[in-house]
């Protein structure tokens, strides 16, 4: 490979270049037309800028709040507690496993579908209807 063998790759887009004299098309003032604030050097308004209006952001009422002390649970059903390969279940295990992408601040058990296993379930929550299902298959569960 040599310098002057380089060539631009097949789909490479031609940059457009600006005042480079009338014949061109975009000379002189090239395509910014003539004086006002856009076309100078810089020039232009920022975002939201509506001409000294008070603009749209501002006019708008602010409303609710954002808790920060909330907790985000990531919830587990139990259709989804039969596909765990391990009979102890925990956060780490369902990650293993990969039923679910993250625990958050801890997963919540919830009671859709039906358990088909006994299994150990180790979580932060559990509905009542799931704790009772997975009892009455003989399993355990234990609130970390």
């Amino acid at each position: 490979m040599k310098l002057d063998e380089l060539s631009p790759a097949q789909d490479a887009k031609k940059r457009t270049r600006v005042g480079r004299g009338v014949g061109s098309g975009l000379g002189k003032t090239s395509g910014r037309g003539h004086k006002g604030q856009k076309a100078r050097t810089g020039g232009g308004v920022r975002r939201g800028f509506e001409g000294g209006q008070t603009p749209l952001y501002r006019r708008l009422p602010k409303r609710g709040f954002t808790n920060i002390h909330a907790k985000n649970y990531t919830e587990v059903t139990l259709t989804m507690l039969n596909k765990a390969t391990t009979e102890e279940v925990t956060a780490e295990s369902l990650i293993a496993d990969g039923i679910i992408s993250k625990a958050n601040d801890g997963i919540v058990v919830l009671a859709t579908g039906n358990l088909e296993k006994k299994l150990a379930v180790k979580a932060k929550r559990f509905t009542k209807a799931a704790k009772e299902k997975i009892e009455a298959l003989g399993g355990k569960t234990e609130v970390i």
